[in-house]
């Protein structure tokens, strides 16, 4: 996988998150991490065409709790409901949108599919390891984009 790869899906998290929260995220360093982490859910979207594989956000409920309610006008959400959990696979739904638009503006020609939300418990524990950039969210948390990609 090419590390170039990370940086449309790390702009657009960034400029979204921005637009949804009013905050700007602060990008940590590039890392591998296990695919079946310490998150407790993943914003998981499948890639096709020049690019396969998958890219999740990778998220504590918290944080997703949070982000969710900003989606949603602020409305207050005690648990990832029905509600939140629409909202929090649309923030993976926008970013890997815009993310794939600046790769095809690169000529790198991708398709997303659309996003599953996947807790902790169905995250394979294959022992496998992803590319991925934290960000951290002011008053929210951390947000990780990994990315199993084949091309």
């Amino acid at each position: 996988m090419k590390a170039e790869w990370v940086h449309p899906f790390l702009q657009s998290a960034c400029s979204v998150i921005e637009q949804i929260l009013q905050v700007r995220p602060e990008r940590g360093e590039l890392e591998l991490l296990a695919w079946h982490g310490t998150h407790d859910l993943h914003i998981q979207i499948a890639l096709t065409g020049q690019m396969s594989g998958v890219v999740a956000f990778g998220l504590k409920e918290g944080a997703a709790v949070k982000m969710a309610s900003a989606m949603m006008g602020g409305y207050p959400l005690e648990t990832l409901d029905a509600m939140g959990e629409s909202a929090i696979s649309e923030l993976g739904n926008m970013i890997s949108g815009n993310a794939s638009t600046m790769l095809y503006n690169q000529g790198i020609h991708v398709d997303i599919l659309p996003p599953q939300l996947v807790p902790l418990q169905a995250i394979p524990n294959c022992g496998t390891n992803a590319m991925a950039v934290p960000l951290h969210v002011h008053n929210v948390g951390r947000l990780d984009i990994m990315m199993k990609i084949e091309g």
